[in-house]
C-alpha cells in the first residue's frame, strides 16, 4: 500500500492506494485548502498562517497515515517550495511530525503530472497537450503515449494571478471586468513565450487537470454545457454572469464557496492559455500529479531505496505495465 502527498500552493491532498491484479486501487483520498501560496509573490515567504494551516493540515495527513499498512510514501512541495524563503523551515517543520517533504522541480512536476493524466485514459497514438493549473505555476505537457515531447513549468497560477491583478474587497463589475481583462492579456502574453514549442510538438487532444478545471468544468455544465469539457465560448459567454456573481457575492451554480475568490483568477489564466495555443474545447482529467505519483511509486522499485535516502529521484515515464 502507498501513500502520494501533494502539496500545492493552494490545497494539499493525499491520496492512499494499493496495487491490485495489475492496476491501481484506491482507498483514500482527502485535501485541504490550505492556501501555502498566499502573498507569497508579494512577501517571498509563507505567512504565519498559512505555516499554521499546512502543518495541522500535515498532522492529518499524518494520523491518517497511520491507520494503514503502508510499504511507503512519497511528499512533494510545489511551486511554494520553489520560491519561498522559509520553505526549508517549513520542512523541517514536518518532519518533526513525521513527514519528510522533496521539493521537487517544474519540470519533475509535469512529468508526474502527465503521468497521472494519461492513468486515465485509453491508449491512443494521437498527441496530448496535458495542462495542469495550479496556484503557484501551470505545467503544460504535450506527448505520445509514454514519449514526452515538451514539458513546461509556467510561472502563472491561480494564486498568484489573484494576488497580482485582482482587488481583495473589489466588488464594482466595471472594474472586476477590467481586473479580468488585464489578468487575462497578461496570462496570454506568459503562454505565448512557448507557443512556438507547442505548435511545434503538435497535439490533437487536450486535458486540463487541477482545482482550477475542475471548478470551471462544474460551472459550464450546470450552465448547460457539456459534461467534462471547457469550451473556450462557454467560458466567453458566461462571463457576464461569473462577474454579476462574484461582485454581488450571489450563487453561481457550479461553484464552491471555498474557491470562489479563485474564479476569476483561475478563469483569466486559463482563458489566456486557450487563446494563446488555439485551444477550442478542453476536456477534464480527475487524474492528476498524485496519480503520476502512484503510478511511479508503483512501477519503479529503486524509487523505495532512493526515498529511505530522503532524495528525489529523476523522474521519467517509463511503461512497466
Amino acid at each position: 500500500m502507498y501513500a502520494c502527498i501533494d502539496l500545492g500552493s493552494n490545497s494539499f491532498h493525499i491520496l492512499i492506494g494499493e496495487w491490485i491484479d495489475g492496476r491501481i486501487e484506491i482507498v483514500e483520498r482527502s485535501s485541504d485548502s490550505v492556501k501555502l501560496g498566499a502573498d507569497v509573490r508579494k512577501t517571498g515567504s509563507i505567512s504565519p498562517a498559512a505555516y499554521k494551516r499546512g502543518l495541522s493540515c500535515l498532522q492529518h495527513f499524518k494520523a491518517l497515515m497511520d491507520e494503514y499498512p503502508l510499504e511507503q510514501y512519497w511528499a512533494l512541495g510545489t511551486n511554494t517550495f520553489r520560491v519561498t524563503d522559509n520553505a526549508q523551515n517549513f520542512i523541517q517543520a514536518a518532519r518533526d511530525i513525521g513527514i519528510e517533504i522533496s521539493p521537487i522541480s517544474g519540470v519533475q512536476e509535469a512529468v508526474l503530472i502527465y503521468a497521472g493524466v494519461i492513468t486515465s485514459l485509453p491508449a491512443s497514438d494521437s498527441h496530448r497537450l496535458v495542462i495542469d493549473i495550479g496556484g503557484g505555476s501551470t505545467e503544460i505537457i504535450i506527448g505520445h503515449k509514454h514519449d514526452l515531447l515538451l514539458t513546461q513549468s509556467m510561472a502563472i497560477g491561480s494564486v498568484a494571478w489573484r494576488d497580482k491583478f485582482f482587488s481583495p474587497k473589489a466588488s464594482d463589475p466595471l472594474l472586476l471586468e477590467m481586473q479580468l481583462d488585464a489578468a487575462t492579456a497578461a496570462s496570454k502574453a506568459v503562454f505565448d513565450g512557448i507557443s512556438i514549442g507547442v505548435k511545434k510538438a503538435g497535439w490533437e487532444e487536450a486535458y486540463a487537470s487541477s482545482g482550477t478545471i475542475k471548478m470551471l468544468a462544474a460551472i459550464c455544465q450546470a450552465h448547460g454545457f457539456e459534461k467534462g469539457e471547457i469550451e473556450l465560448a462557454a467560458l466567453q459567454t458566461l462571463k457576464p454572469q461569473i462577474i454579476t456573481a462574484i461582485s454581488g457575492g450571489g450563487d453561481l451554480p457550479g461553484l464552491k464557496e471555498r474557491r470562489r475568490d479563485l474564479l476569476l483568477p483561475g478563469l483569466a489564466v486559463l482563458v489566456g492559455l486557450m487563446q494563446s495555443y488555439t485551444v477550442d474545447r478542453i476536456n477534464f482529467s480527475a487524474a492528476a500529479l498524485r496519480e503520476g505519483m502512484l503510478d511511479f511509486m508503483v512501477k519503479n522499485k529503486k524509487t523505495l531505496a532512493i526515498m529511505q535516502n530522503n532524495q528525489l529521484p529523476d523522474v521519467s515515464l517509463t511503461d512497466n505495465s
